[in-house]
């Protein structure tokens, strides 16, 4: 499936009636769906009652124990803290990887801005080793970008 389309789907998820959360939830079904090397696919929030916290939003996938992570600790804390998209292609080379399942293999972590405020990001994990092409990772940038609207 061309992404292109995927991108269009989300679009109208993000433009729809439905609450953020719902959302959100909607744009990880998609993305699970569309996108056969995608295992895991959810999305940290800024913590509202901590500071440098991200906290689990809705997600896809096995559940997981890291339901809060503080900025810096691992991919998505990193992620956190510079504001940058963050790709390993295989997490056993990552030292600062937070291993949720043995089975994932590759990630990718995007940052959501309003405006120049970081609110959360899109966290993806694959089972396939170099899963995630220049193809996904602006799929998810752009996909990232139309989602700051709703915050």
């Amino acid at each position: 499936m061309a992404h292109s389309e995927t991108l269009s789907k989300a679009k109208s998820i993000i433009n729809g009636d439905k609450s953020r959360n719902e959302k959100l939830q909607a744009i990880c079904e998609l993305l699970d769906n569309d996108i056969d090397v995608f295992n895991w696919t959810g999305f940290y929030l800024v913590a509202e009652d901590e500071e440098n916290m991200l906290e689990l939003g809705p997600y896809v996938g096995e559940e997981t124990d890291h339901t809060r992570i503080p900025f810096g600790k691992g991919i998505c804390g990193q992620a956190a803290d510079t504001l940058k998209t963050f790709v390993v292609q295989d997490v056993n080379k990552a030292d600062n990887y937070l291993a949720c399942s043995i089975h994932v293999k590759s990630e990718i972590v995007v940052p959501i801005m309003k405006e120049d405020q970081f609110v959360g990001e899109l966290d993806i994990d694959s089972n396939t080793k170099d899963a995630i092409t220049q193809d996904l990772q602006k799929l998810c940038e752009d996909i990232c970008k139309e989602l700051s609207a709703i915050f």
